[in-house]
């Protein structure tokens, strides 16, 4: 019986055998580390890796699907006794658990477009873990990840992964890629974790907290979107003016001023909580 894709979960299932090897390509799947797949749907994607990391003498794939319906099929399918299956939303999954002392964490998916954005920052958590992750996503949010600052599609989600992972945009990928087809074109991202600058945040609640905040209202300036951590630290004491808006200031910067607001909750005697 096939398959009717759920909008409710977001599924456009990869149906282009010339993406899927260039994708699995791009990863290079070597015998190292655990490797998972994310939302592997129909497992279009999921065979070749099978048999990439098969021939690499790697350890079974583990896949991750929250559809009971798609993991029955893999349950009973071809795939049986060739893949780890956990029938488990992504959001919440404890991706760490399934590595072996001293593995590294490698993770792929063509992730649904209406959890993207919250996964990624899930995804932020086991960043030290992680070795890399391809995504297939929403052209506009790759370019979101990617932008820099004084770019209009600068944002929140720019900053939080940039201080975590250096991040590259492959390639897209046409709708007519997908059954079925969706309006928006895709995208494949690599994103390799670097703690260059996350090492460099002394709390990351509160780098977090200004960081959302800065975000919350991006049209105005951040003499208004901070006025509360300004009272704290003077936004021209770090260096940013306050006529400012949140899209012009660096991923560095961000850092920064939190950490100022860290040393000002410390030499005060504040609790976090209080600056929060």
């Amino acid at each position: 019986m096939k398959h009717v894709a759920r909008k409710r979960f977001g599924q456009n299932f990869l149906v282009d055998r010339s993406v899927i090897d260039a994708i699995v390509a791009a990863i290079g799947l070597d015998g190292k580390d655990c490797v998972v797949e994310i939302g592997p749907g129909l497992g279009a994607l999921t065979g070749p890796l099978i048999e990439a990391r098969a021939a690499a003498g790697g350890s079974p794939l583990h896949v991750v699907e929250l559809d009971r319906d798609l993991a029955g099929r893999m349950a009973r399918g071809e795939m049986q006794g060739r893949i780890v299956l956990h029938q488990a939303d992504a959001l919440g999954f404890d991706f760490a658990a399934l590595c072996k002392e001293g593995e590294k964490l490698r993770l792929i998916g063509n992730l649904p477009y209406n959890i993207s954005s919250p996964l990624l920052f899930f995804l932020i958590g086991f960043a030290p873990r992680v070795r890399d992750q391809h995504f297939m996503l929403q052209r506009e949010v790759i370019e979101r990840m990617t932008a820099s600052a004084g770019d209009s599609a600068f944002g929140r989600l720019s900053v939080m992964l940039q201080v975590h992972y250096r991040m590259e945009h492959l390639f897209d990928v046409a709708p007519e890629s997908f059954e079925p087809a969706p309006r928006v074109v895709s995208s494949v991202v690599r994103m390799t974790p670097d703690s260059t600058l996350a090492s460099r945040i002394v709390d990351h609640d509160i780098f977090a907290s200004v960081v959302k905040k800065a975000f919350s209202q991006r049209r105005k300036m951040l003499r208004n979107t901070l006025e509360r951590h300004a009272l704290m630290v003077g936004l021209e004491e770090a260096g940013i003016a306050p006529t400012a808006r949140a899209e012009d200031i660096s991923a560095v910067a961000y850092v920064d001023y939190a950490n100022r607001i860290a040393a000002y909750a410390k030499a005060s005697g504040r609790s976090i909580s209080s600056i929060l």
